[in-house]
């Protein structure tokens, strides 16, 4: 990877990271994302901060792996690799979005309610993993979610959040916006206990 395609790669990565922070769609040190540039990607290193991400935040690992670089990457790192390898994604983002967390606890599949959602995300579906971090179990899990032919470009693993993949970076953090503002509404509902006015015709 040339030294340009790093730096733009970095710039766009602390922006989304900051957006993901300040959208409260992770914790202090949550989360990791990626993107692929050829035959390699770019991923937050373990421990970094997404809201305040460096340029030393940023590691690069070849797709297939493994190598040196691995144990300074995210731990999520397998099953980044995974979906990758399982689909044509140029970016993956997990966050721990806390509405779809909990939604994620309550259903095995998530349909929105909103329009938008409806739209472009109209079913999502919940894995579970016995392990959540770091997951040989999750990735294989979530790589065959995410292959699917009619899968939504996006899947939950249980208790955990959610792992999206776009053409883009910012493709794939829109989808993990769009589910966690669905999973609110969604809660909301459940919480006032009152039925809903359908406005489709």
């Amino acid at each position: 990877m040339n030294e340009q395609t790093l730096k733009e790669t970095t710039q766009l990565m602390q922006m989304v990271g900051r957006d993901i922070f300040l959208a409260h769609l992770i914790s202090s040190h949550g989360g990791n994302i990626s993107v692929r540039v050829g035959d390699e990607l770019c991923i937050t290193r373990t421990g970094s901060m997404l809201g305040r991400l460096s340029d030393t935040d940023i590691v690069v690992v070849p797709v297939e792996g493994p190598s040196e670089c691995d144990c300074e990457a995210s731990s999520e790192l397998i099953v980044h690799r995974a979906l990758y390898q399982a689909t044509n994604a140029g970016a993956v983002v997990h966050t721990h979005s806390p509405q779809t967390i909990f939604r994620s606890m309550l259903e095995d599949s998530i349909e929105p309610i909103d329009s938008e959602a409806r739209l472009f995300i109209p079913c999502v579906n919940v894995v579970q993993s016995k392990k959540t971090v770091g997951s040989a179990e999750a990735a294989q899990l979530l790589a065959a979610e995410l292959s699917r032919e009619d899968a939504a470009p996006l899947a939950v693993l249980r208790g955990h959040g959610p792992f999206s993949t776009g053409a883009t970076l910012l493709e794939a953090y829109r989808w993990v916006s769009v589910l966690e503002c669905s999973c609110e509404q969604l809660n909301m509902r459940d919480m006032m206990g009152k039925p809903l006015k359908d406005y489709l015709g």
